[in-house]
């Protein structure tokens, strides 16, 4: 293992540099176990079944949502998903996969790249599957070189079926165990990304109704230029799914015992408590909001979507529900009083037209993301976080960096004083004083949208189909927070709740042994010089 099987006077130079590439980012070991695993001892060479074997999902009766109607051709792409992986990535001669190519095909999977070309790389193995399970592609790729430029379109239904390889590859890369046995894929609702896929990348002039829409037939072509700048801008952790994808598959073959053949990967399943709960936030929204984030936060929010991989349940993630705790900003700050770490707001709320018409009224759901956990002041505060329009249509807007007006959050004061100017009550995002971007008013019964133009803290744009310009006020139907500061930030908060609780139980109980004879006391005075003031007392000595 390690030593070239070809005689030419480059491989040397060639293998010290894949192997100097592959050490940059600690996988050299794991290849190396890998590689002595896999390889046949004769021939010296990973034999290329078995590498294909390595990359093969494995499911029985892929079940899709059923808002969105699962495409015939979906499951021959998953099938022939690893034989792509393979030929496109793993060069072979006569006798397999040899050291220095293995090294060579996980660079090219998993090594540091720009995300435009890491995006490359996804749609050329999306192409290819394609064409091996006998659908038509339209991509073009110019090159075999890895930021070529590709020329064509996607449909849809292209899209569509994109997406869900990508869940499914994330999915398998969370996963703790690999099991032989065949189980249920699970599919998600991800309606609201594919519409904005098509929102933001379909000609003008289309005629798309996104609040009543069917996009499984729609002859829409995406130019792929257009999806790339939108997958970069909206959706930027998706090609990040191969790429974990590819280090799964070979970190668990480096786990295999010597002479053990990989075993075929199976994806587990995921019919977990949110996929059949009646929570807002959905698997297919959660996941589509870990791919707009990256690192500790990103983790967190794809343990929402796959719940076995997360250490506990999702159920502790849920700090605040309005159908559950109670509405108002009272019952509210309840629930979230003390939680120091991220956290996800959800809004879902109802809108209607000038006319007050019952008939025309429109659902949406709106979010936002604060690093930082709510505070009770009269001025905005916070780090930067996101905006999201979440349904319908999936958008994110990000900071600007041109104001700091992330989150305000303001309960009725106490103990003050007249205040002729009294500050807004409720909890607010972006924006100024008075004219928030988004505002739920104290009894979470109404939230007021406003046109981007008024907010210089976060990216322009649209949290709901034809906002329009003037400002919208909408009747709330839910809302929930989400806490994405993982068990630490769970156990901060439940100690300051016990000593919150401890402090009022002790205000409640009074002590009489600290009082002194009720005939000495100061206060028995008083009541007797009420009673009768002109009494004449002496004063004991």
């Amino acid at each position: 293992m390690g030593a070239s099987t070809s005689t030419e006077h480059k491989v040397p130079n060639e293998q010290q540099e894949a192997e100097a590439l592959a050490a940059s980012t600690g996988a050299l070991p794991m290849l190396q176990k890998t590689f002595s695993n896999l390889a046949d001892p004769q021939s010296n060479a990973i034999p290329l079944h078995s590498l294909q074997q390595c990359f093969r999902l494995t499911y029985k009766n892929p079940v899709a949502c059923e808002a969105i109607p699962m495409p015939d051709s979906f499951p021959a792409l998953l099938d022939h998903l690893g034989g792509s992986i393979s030929d496109l990535f793993f060069v072979s001669d006569k006798g397999g996969v040899n050291w220095v190519e293995l090294v060579r095909g996980y660079n090219k999977c998993c090594a540091r790249m720009s995300a435009s070309v890491s995006l490359n790389k996804l749609l050329r193995v999306f192409s290819m599957t394609l064409r091996k399970a006998g659908s038509p592609s339209n991509l073009e790729f110019e090159s075999d070189d890895a930021d070529c430029k590709i020329t064509g379109s996607l449909m849809p239904a292209d899209v569509l079926m994109l997406l869900w390889m990508c869940w499914a590859m994330s999915w398998y890369s969370r996963t703790s165990k690999i099991s032989n046995e065949k189980l249920h894929l699970r599919l998600p609702d991800v309606k609201h990304v594919v519409l904005s896929a098509i929102v933001s990348c379909a000609e003008a002039g289309s005629g798309l109704n996104v609040w009543d829409c069917d996009f499984s037939g729609l002859g829409v072509q995406l130019p792929v230029g257009k999806f790339q700048s939108w997958v970069l801008k909206t959706v930027p952790g998706l090609p990040d799914c191969f790429t974990q994808f590819a280090h799964g598959i070979i970190k668990k073959c480096a786990s295999q015992k010597d002479g053990q053949e990989c075993s075929t990967s199976s994806l587990a399943d995921n019919s977990s408590t949110m996929a059949n709960s009646s929570n807002l936030l959905s698997q297919g929204m959660a996941w589509a909001i870990s791919l707009t984030l990256r690192g500790s936060i990103s983790d967190e929010m794809s343990k929402l979507c796959f719940t076995h991989c997360g250490v506990h349940g999702i159920d502790k993630n849920l700090l605040y529900r309005s159908s559950v705790h109670g509405r108002g900003l009272n019952r509210f700050w309840s629930n979230v009083e003390g939680y120091q770490g991220a956290l996800l707001m959800l809004i879902s709320a109802t809108s209607r037209d000038a006319n007050d018409d019952r008939e025309n009224e429109r659902k949406w759901i709106v979010g936002t993301l604060a690093y930082q956990g709510f505070e009770n002041r009269d001025a905005f505060y916070g780090s930067p976080g996101n905006l999201y329009a979440i349904t319908p249509v999936f958008h994110v807007y990000p900071p600007t960096g041109k104001e700091k007006n992330f989150v305000y959050c303001h309960l009725h004061p106490t103990g003050r004083a007249y205040e002729p100017k009294p500050k807004p009550v409720g909890i607010g995002f972006g924006g100024s004083m008075g004219n928030e971007r988004i505002f739920v008013d104290e009894d979470f019964s109404k939230v007021t949208i406003r046109h981007h133009a008024a907010d210089k803290t976060y990216q322009p744009g649209s949290l709901f189909p034809d906002q329009g310009f003037l400002p919208v006020e909408a009747l709330v139907s839910e809302v929930e927070v989400w806490g994405l500061g993982g068990r630490g930030a769970k156990d901060v908060q439940d100690s300051y709740k016990k000593r919150e609780q401890l402090f009022n139980d002790q205000r409640r109980k009074v002590d009489l042994k600290t009082f002194g004879n009720w005939e000495d006391s100061p206060e028995k005075m008083m009541m007797d010089m009420v009673t009768d003031p002109n009494a004449v007392r002496r004063e004991d000595r």
